[in-house]
């Protein structure tokens, strides 16, 4: 199973847009308190999230009860992270694989990061920016797992207006 974590995060926009992420592949979101907004109904419609009826997520009171009820395979992406996303190996279907990002301002703290060291990544950009966008990271990081898992269970034709939409007048 493929699970995307968010330690505290701050930017509700963001949020919304890894929810459409998680529920257009099937990825259990996981969001670790505080949060920086509301989730409620209200609050996240706000934000354009219509489909959160599609997302399956739970909230967390804190990192430790989020490690307490959750065994598998922790990635932390970071900025300080020494090997690319792409370096790690996905492709066993049967891992509980947790994708952890930190939260917009600060990202993982070094005291959680320094107990999983060989499980830091980074996304490999230039000196331009500090770093990528949080939900253009987490889906990254989704879509790389899914390719390597031959995005099992995604649909590779278009199924609202049929796979020979392009073809028709």
């Amino acid at each position: 199973m493929i699970n995307v974590v968010l330690y505290e995060p701050e930017i509700p926009q963001n949020t919304g847009n890894i929810m459409r992420t998680c529920a257009g592949t099937g990825v259990y979101l996981h969001l670790i308190e505080p949060l920086g907004f509301k989730l409620d109904e209200k609050s996240i419609k706000r934000c354009g999230v219509n489909y959160i009826d599609h997302c399956n997520y739970k909230v967390y009171k804190n990192f430790d009860e989020f490690l307490e009820l959750n065994p598998g395979k922790y990635y932390f992406f970071t900025r300080y992270g020494r090997k690319p996303h792409t370096s790690f190996d996905f492709s066993n279907v049967d891992d509980n694989i947790y994708l952890i990002f930190g939260k917009e301002s600060t990202g993982i703290p070094k005291d959680i990061l320094k107990n999983h060291l060989d499980n830091c990544m980074r996304i490999p950009m230039n000196d331009n920016i500090r770093a990528l966008n949080l939900s253009n990271s987490v889906a990254i990081a989704v879509y790389e797992v899914l390719r390597q898992q031959n995005y099992r269970d995604l649909l590779f034709e278009e199924p609202f207006k049929g796979e020979d939409y392009l073809e028709r007048d």
